[in-house]
């Protein structure tokens, strides 16, 4: 036996088309909002769920009870305080996009227009605040602005941030090379060690930094000076050069775009695989918590008899399985789905003994055979062949008092059977079922059937096992 001879013994292609659709399903949501807080948390929901098969396995019942009404709760959490994050998402995608497209992240925002840009802005002292996403969705901590979708340019940004501009307060919004959205307000930080120095532009461009992996740059409008904000880090830049060098950082650009494609294939690539283990692992351990046992008679089936002999005679003709596989798999077992076939293509006249095991048993995939009863059967084979004999009433009780049978006549009065031959020379007269000859009061006729032993007897013409009796009664002659 191989080691995956178990697996494919018990997988059937419809449980591989489930495992493939649902680790696609789990795909797509991976590709839709990779880089979101849904993601993250759902990493943590898949611990918990995770933690809550351990628990499950080592009978921590309390432990088990308790991790499925966290999960439970934190499924109907994620989508009441996410759910902005979520239709922002879905609304951005077409149906093409959210089904079967992959949309690459844009990593080629034009560094050099941008330093251009920043540095200019300084140099006017003109008021910025820039916002370049990491790999989290940033909408979901801004409020308004105003959807925009230009091209990045030197001129685009210094006729955002002109003070004549009704949304030169707000901040913009960066994403691959276009600025996607204008005038977004954005939370301030609270932090109380802040130079004096630094106003509500440079406040704000830490709130957004502190609860996201953003990098935002001010611009100051009193001083001309340039920021730059990540998580808790406030960094002053004295030159371009040393912007550049830190937007690059920021935005991954190696100078090699083919590397930055790669990366992200083989990042997919590797979810993918993650997904199709992941639903792999949970249909093994849905199918295996629910396994289920159950006991079913089925009737011993002969195959390739030799032309000319029959079986008359096992010593079992049912043969009980004892199955076990996933509830619903076993509870809809159909009965023509479980057969037992003995191979008689080897057998000789006479007893034949046969060991029974799983290679005997048919079983719908999923199903397993944990053992059957009887494991041994005895056949009894033998030459079909057909003879005549003579019939005979069978009988029974005495006639009513003073009277008796003086004669009975039947039709027919010989029989052909079919049957082994060896049955057929123990017998020599063929019997109707039992006659009461008390219930007789006058002379008459009656059918009645033959009652042919064994069993496997047969007429050798439809119809012939209904015999007619013609009987005389008579007064008992007085001794």
């Amino acid at each position: 036996m191989t080691p995956l001879e178990p697996l494919t013994s018990v997988i059937r292609w419809q449980d591989v088309i489930d495992i493939l659709l649902n680790a696609y399903i789990l795909f797509r949501f991976y590709v839709l909002f990779r880089g979101t807080q849904v993601m993250r948390v759902m990493v943590g929901l898949a611990f918990f769920w995770l933690f809550q098969r351990v628990a499950t396995q080592m009978g921590l019942v309390v432990t088990s009870w308790a991790m499925q009404g966290i999960i439970a709760a934190a499924a109907l959490i994620i989508i009441i305080i996410f759910r902005n994050e979520i239709r922002n998402v879905l609304q951005a995608q077409n149906l093409q996009a959210i089904l079967w497209g992959i949309p690459r992240k844009n990593t080629l925002t034009p560094v050099d227009i941008l330093t251009e840009s920043v540095n200019e802005l300084s140099r006017r002292r003109t008021g910025a605040l820039i916002i370049l996403p990491g790999k989290e969705d940033v909408r979901n901590l801004v409020q308004g602005g105003v959807e925009w979708q230009g091209l990045i340019s030197k001129e685009m940004l210094l006729s955002v941030f002109w003070k004549g501009n009704p949304v030169h307060d707000g901040a913009v919004l960066v994403e691959g090379r276009r600025i996607t959205r204008v005038g977004v307000i954005l939370p301030l930080s609270l932090r109380q060690d802040l130079p004096r120095r630094f106003g509500t532009r440079h406040r704000a461009a830490l709130g957004l930094a502190q609860n996201s992996d953003a990098m935002v740059i001010v611009v100051s409008e009193e001083t001309g000076n340039i920021v730059l904000t990540e998580g808790d880090e406030i960094t002053e830049i004295h030159d371009a050069r040393e912007l550049r060098n830190k937007l690059r950082r920021h935005l991954g650009i190696t100078g090699e775009p083919a590397k930055g494609v790669k990366r992200e294939t083989v990042e997919l690539t590797a979810a993918g695989l993650i997904c199709l283990v992941c639903m792999g692992g949970i249909w093994f351990s849905f199918t295996k918590g629910m396994e289920t046992l159950r006991a079913i008679e089925v009737p011993v089936e002969f195959a390739n008899r030799e032309a000319g002999l029959d079986v008359f005679g096992t010593s079992a003709s049912m043969v009980n399985l004892y199955l076990s596989g996933a509830g619903p798999l076993i509870k809809n077992i159909q009965p023509d789905q479980v057969k037992v076939a003995v191979d008689l293509g080897q057998a000789d006249i006479g007893a034949n003994t046969f060991n029974l095991s799983s290679k005997n048993v048919s079983l719908p995939p999923g199903i397993r055979l944990n053992r059957m009863e009887p494991t041994i059967l005895t056949v009894n084979l033998d030459k079909m062949a057909v003879k005549e004999f003579p019939v005979q009433v069978n009988w029974v009780g005495r006639p009513p008092e003073g009277m008796l049978i003086k004669s009975a006549g039947l039709s027919p009065s010989t029989i052909r059977l079919v049957g082994a031959s060896r049955q057929l020379e123990a017998l020599h007269t063929v019997y109707t079922e039992p006659v009461d000859a008390g219930k007789l009061e006058s002379s008459g006729t009656f059918f009645t059937k033959l009652l042919l032993e064994p069993p496997s007897l047969q007429v050798a013409e439809p119809g012939e096992d209904r015999i007619e009796v013609r009987y005389v009664m008579g007064e008992r002659e007085p001794l």
